[in-house]
């Protein structure tokens, strides 16, 4: 009985959806009775991508007679992302007035030996679906281009060109000094003040040198950037050992071959002299991280304080069992935000917490603030930490996905290291951090003395000697002020 019912049902779905629903042959005339499962006769097997082993992710890495070092990461795909990195920034800025680099931002892809105009440029990468960018950092410069890997010929061609051969000329240079001034008048009026303070946190923890020095060029430097200048700068930092031509989706051999061709003999404009006033210093003070490996513990233990704004507006859910979150935001409603922020660099680095409220709230803000830097050297959650490496580890192959950001990682890695640390490596790291290590590395910060910047009415900020009291004491408490009027 139980079978006759089935079977009915069976087929009155078959009526009601037709009998394709329950076909298991393919209805085309031209391959009658042929399951669904077997491949069609006559039609090519299709190929796909395949990885042997860790042969397929290894970056490889060749260094030129002239130091340039040419690193490649294959991936599959029609498009490419190639570019020149420059160990150069704002750091090396010290012999020269600061905002040069920032200069050369808004200069890249502008007229060279090779062509007339920036049109020009955006013209040819038109023709092969391509797009360019120029990015300067502290201590990195980075042009790229992402493009057709057929065009990769023409790519490496038009890098060496902007990067070795740009023409600077007067025109261009007054056309930048009026997109600076833009730009620092739209900084000053912004409402989110993050980039501001962390320019402000840089120049009160590095004062006056390396990674302390202006990041933006400072309105009174605007005038003094001349061409003399930018090849005075150019001829110390932009020589080839000091660069990393790197690449995604391309052969290793054909980036190789593109590099000697291009950049192996090409002559600057601003003549192939020895570099002779090249800056070395070591950043003078550092926010914990001395050693490579408290880079990965300091990467965890900012994922583990985490935060946010007090509105999402993605909707709840978001990092919200961190723990600025849980301490701070879900139990103190005036506070806008809390968020921990981590700045690495070559030789240094620092952990910094940003948080906003109601300028009369702002010493009590402070207070809650210190004593949560006071509770990272306390006891760790074994389910908070592995919560936060899981976190930093999915966040890691996430990015990872996408290809531009693979090639800034590699030609980061490769400049700074000579070689690359892979994903899944990162990820055994990662997995290894302990609470004994999180421990370690907020002890070694905590000796240092702080670094404190703040905008806006500050009438009720305490005392720099009240917050480094507070963070000497056990329980990060500012200490009290009793005032006789009020």
């Amino acid at each position: 009985m139980a079978a006759n019912v089935v079977r009915r049902g069976g087929w009155g779905s078959a009526r009601r959806f037709g009998l394709v629903a329950y076909r298991k042959y393919s209805s085309g005339s031209a391959y009658p009775n042929i399951p669904l499962t077997a491949p069609l006769p006559g039609v090519p097997k299709p190929v796909f991508a395949t990885v042997d082993g860790q042969e397929g992710f290894e970056t490889k890495v060749t260094t030129l007679e002239n130091g340039l070092r040419v690193a490649s990461q294959n991936k599959f795909g029609q498009f490419c992302t190639v570019g020149i990195l420059i160990n150069s920034g704002s750091r090396y800025e010290a012999k020269y007035p600061g905002g040069i680099s920032h200069f050369l931002e808004k200069l890249a892809f502008s007229s060279t030996a090779q062509f007339g105009s920036k049109d020009e440029i955006l013209l040819i990468l038109e023709k092969h679906g391509g797009i360019c960018d120029c990015q300067a950092s502290r201590d990195t410069t980075m042009y790229a281009v992402s493009a057709e890997t057929r065009g990769l010929d023409t790519m490496v061609s038009l890098l060496s060109d902007v990067v070795l051969q740009p023409r600077l000329s007067d025109e261009e240079i007054e056309m930048t000094r009026m997109a600076v001034r833009f730009e620092l008048e739209d900084l000053n009026m912004r409402p989110d003040p993050e980039p501001l303070l962390t320019e402000m946190i840089h120049a009160v923890a590095y004062k006056e040198n390396t990674v302390g020095l202006n990041r933006f060029c400072p309105a009174e430097n605007i005038d003094k950037i001349d061409q003399k200048i930018l090849h005075s700068y150019l001829r110390n930092y932009y020589t080839p050992n000091r660069m990393v031509l790197a690449g995604v989706g391309i052969e290793h051999e054909q980036l190789v071959e593109c590099a000697r061709k291009y950049i192996l003999g090409a002559e600057p404009v601003w003549g192939s002299g020895k570099a002779l006033d090249v800056d070395r210093s070591i950043a003078q003070y550092t926010g914990g991280i001395l050693k490579e490996e408290d880079f990965i513990p300091f990467a965890v233990l900012n994922m583990m304080m985490g935060g946010g704004g007090s509105f999402s507006a993605g909707g709840p859910g978001k990092g919200m069992f961190t723990r600025l979150y849980l301490n701070v935001l879900n139990r103190h409603h005036w506070m806008y935000n809390a968020t921990a922020y981590h700045h690495s660099y070559e030789d240094t680095g620092l952990l910094c917490i940003h948080a906003s409220a109601d300028p009369r709230q702002v010493r009590e803000m402070v207070e809650i603030i210190t004593r949560e830097f006071i509770l990272m050297s306390g006891a760790v959650g074994e389910v908070e930490l592995e919560r936060a490496k899981t976190q930093l580890q999915s966040m890691l192959m996430m990015n990872l996905e996408s290809r531009p950001v693979i090639f800034e990682d590699v030609g980061r890695q490769v400049l700074a290291t000579g070689m690359r640390k892979l994903p899944h490596e990162l990820c055994v790291l990662i997995g290894k951090v302990s609470a004994d290590d999180i421990r370690r590395v907020v002890m070694k910060m905590l000796r240092n003395k702080p670094a404190v910047a703040a905008l806006g009415d500050l009438t009720e900020l305490p005392s720099y000697e009240h917050i480094q009291a507070a963070l000497a004491s056990k329980d990060g408490r500012l200490p009290r002020i009793y005032r006789l009027f009020r």
